[in-house]
């Protein structure tokens, strides 16, 4: 079973925030590959300012470069819009890998205004990267509340393919204070840097995106 982390996101666009995220998580959880699951469009964001998932793609295809880590937008392939249904599509899909889900303190603080979330708990590991502002409304969250009782110890992360799901790691390291909201406020244009998508293919599946996705 090949460890693999999955890393959920509209990357909008991607930055170095993400790849120090990941890179922590190869490290810290002895990681074969992160997958950067770039999201056609999430349900719990606007979809007001949201760029193109060719140029959000490719962002991630430049932020990610020199790294184990693999920006996918295979969601279009699979027709799931949902983080449940992805990662139901992916177990089946990928039999030789054990997956692990990865989230920010941000995302757990309101994890459980995701659809079936506690099956997503169910499914697969959790680890959970804390984030300065963040963790105390993670940890008060309703979703804490239930997954409190599978909290495994962080010493003991690099052994998370013997725990079986629910699990839950809170991981600490010191983030880069970058994120996309600043990026997009800086540079609003900046998917316009990423306009060339002829050619783009998803480096997952090896397949180009179709047309509608540019």
């Amino acid at each position: 079973m090949i460890p693999t982390g999955l890393l959920g996101g509209s990357f909008n666009p991607a930055h170095r925030g993400h790849r120090h995220i990941s890179l922590f998580a190869l490290e810290g959880l002895a990681l074969d590959e992160v997958w950067w699951l770039v999201s056609p469009g999430n349900p719990l964001k606007p979809a007001t300012g949201m760029a193109p998932l060719a140029a959000r793609l490719a962002s991630a295809n430049a932020v990610a470069r020199r790294t184990r880590i693999r920006p996918t937008a295979i969601e279009v392939q699979l027709r799931t819009r949902y983080t449940v249904d992805t990662i139901r599509a992916l177990v089946r899909r990928y039999p030789n890998r054990r997956f692990v889900w990865l989230m920010g303190a941000d995302n757990l603080a309101q994890f459980d205004k995701w659809r079936n979330w506690r099956q997503i708990a169910r499914l697969v590991t959790i680890a959970v990267i804390a984030r300065p502002g963040y963790d105390g409304a993670a940890r008060a969250s309703r979703a804490m509340g239930w997954l409190r009782r599978f909290v495994r110890p962080a010493a003991k992360a690099k052994h998370w393919t013997t725990w079986s799901p629910p699990a839950l790691v809170l991981l600490r390291y010191y983030p880069d204070s970058r994120s996309a909201t600043q990026m997009r406020a800086r540079v609003p244009g900046w998917h316009l840097s990423h306009h060339n998508h002829k050619g783009l293919r998803d480096r997952l599946s090896r397949r180009p995106l179709p047309q509608e996705a540019n």
